[in-house]
């Protein structure tokens, strides 16, 4: 990776519905100058306020990052987050006229070939980089949850889920500075256990998602109230299941959770704002246990 800052060369558009909202989302991405990060822009609000994608504006992570600066909020910012940060973007501004980000296929698969198709650009200015001096843990022990940074020369991400489930299972996915993201890991897509989704839908949230876009885990037979209710929600008229997923799903990857788990997590460490010299290690990670590890780091700049 260039010891340059960097931005993309031209702007990028996607749109789509956002997860959660439902909401009808055109978002573009375009070139910035150094030193700006990446910034998140509401232009479908007067004065088209700004929220700087860094840890201290996170203000939720159920079932997605949130981050909220004054009028300027934006959420689900994980998985595009990661494509930039992950491919060697370190300035952009993303203009959104919505609430969210758009959700695609559920991975970070189309963002990152846009990238790859515009190409990213050296600007003058030197990159800076964080080297990791203490061992950084954040933790809900009673969950198993756990995500250690250490002191590592180069930067590295070891993610491991287990969540006790027959169909997932125990699965492992990794990264090292210079693997191919795009290819191994922007594809794999946001998933979620049925018994969830009836509860997600009483919440008001995934008004956008569809069994399309998410990897939907069955580990019991589903009842017919059950199955009622997903077919509305998704507009279908009927769903099956087969190997313990939804709608004869072909998962892209044998761990393709784990792997996802992966992607969530480095887009969420992006949000320490400058890029680190450190072997991450997490363990039943989430948006909350990889925020908080990133606002600690993000306190020691």
């Amino acid at each position: 990776m260039s010891n340059k800052q960097t931005t993309i060369c031209s702007p990028i558009s996607f749109s789509g519905k956002g997860l959660h909202t439902g909401a009808i989302v055109t978002m573009v991405v375009n070139p910035a100058e150094a030193d700006r990060g990446i910034v998140f822009r509401r232009t479908d609000i007067k004065g088209a306020p700004e929220v700087p994608a860094l840890a201290r504006y996170v203000v939720d992570t159920a079932r997605g990052t949130t981050i909220k600066l004054g009028k300027a909020k934006v959420s689900t910012i994980e998985h595009l987050m990661a494509a930039l940060w992950t491919m060697g973007v370190d300035n952009a501004v993303v203009d959104i006229n919505a609430p969210e980000t758009p959700i695609m296929d559920g991975s970070a698969r189309e963002y990152a070939a846009e990238i790859n198709r515009v190409g990213i650009c050296e600007l003058e200015a030197e990159r800076k980089v964080l080297d990791i001096k203490e061992p950084v843990r954040w933790a809900i022990d009673k969950k198993g949850v756990e995500v250690v940074v250490e002191p590592a020369e180069s930067y590295s991400v070891d993610v491991t889920v287990d969540y006790n489930s027959q169909v997932v299972g125990r699965q492992t996915a990794s990264y090292r500075l210079g693997d191919d993201f795009v290819t191994n890991i922007a594809p794999c897509r946001t998933f979620v256990f049925l018994h969830e989704i009836e509860l997600l839908l009483k919440l008001g949230l995934i008004k956008g998602g569809s069994v399309e876009s998410a990897i939907v885990v069955v580990e019991k037979p589903i009842s017919d109230r059950s199955k009622r209710a997903i077919c509305k929600a998704f507009n279908k008229e009927d769903i099956e299941v087969e190997n313990g997923y939804l709608n004869h799903l072909a998962l892209r990857f044998e761990n393709e959770i784990a792997r996802h788990k992966l992607l969530d997590i480095l887009g969420d460490l992006a949000l320490i704002g400058r890029r680190i010299n450190g072997k991450v290690t997490a363990l039943r990670p989430g948006h909350l246990a990889n925020t908080e590890t990133a606002k600690l780091i993000e306190k020691t700049i």
